[in-house]
């Protein structure tokens, strides 16, 4: 049993309980953040694989790499987020800002705009 205290962060210890309810609906969150992650990730490997003609190889690489590069960026965030939510309702404190989410939202909007462009010049 103390093996198990002994790998959970410290934060854990702090505070009071939140209800079992918030956590698992913040866990449900994380889960999403890192399901976005993995569809990326999947997007890239895809993109690389997949479609060799959409793109120039050196183009598509620089694409395929900043695609995992932000998958990876996604999933170490969604952990980032998730803790930070965790102690904020431990400590009866409002939930700290989501600045990611507006960034996530024009990177996906610009690769859209860039993959749609490319898709055109292909054929």
């Amino acid at each position: 049993m103390k093996k198990a205290l002994a790998r959970e962060p410290r934060w854990r210890r702090e505070g009071q309980m939140p209800d079992y309810r918030f956590s698992l609906a913040n866990e449900r969150t994380f889960l999403a953040w890192i399901r976005t992650a993995m569809a990326i990730l999947a997007g890239a490997i895809a993109i690389d694989q997949l479609t060799p003609q959409i793109a120039p190889s050196p183009v598509r690489v620089v694409l395929c790499l900043a695609l995992a590069g932000i998958g990876a960026l996604l999933a170490v965030e969604a952990y980032r987020r998730w803790s930070l939510q965790e102690q904020a309702m431990r400590h009866n404190q409002e939930l700290p800002h989501a600045w990611l989410l507006v960034a996530m939202t024009a990177v996906v909007a610009a690769a859209a705009v860039v993959f749609a462009v490319l898709i055109l010049l292909a054929r």
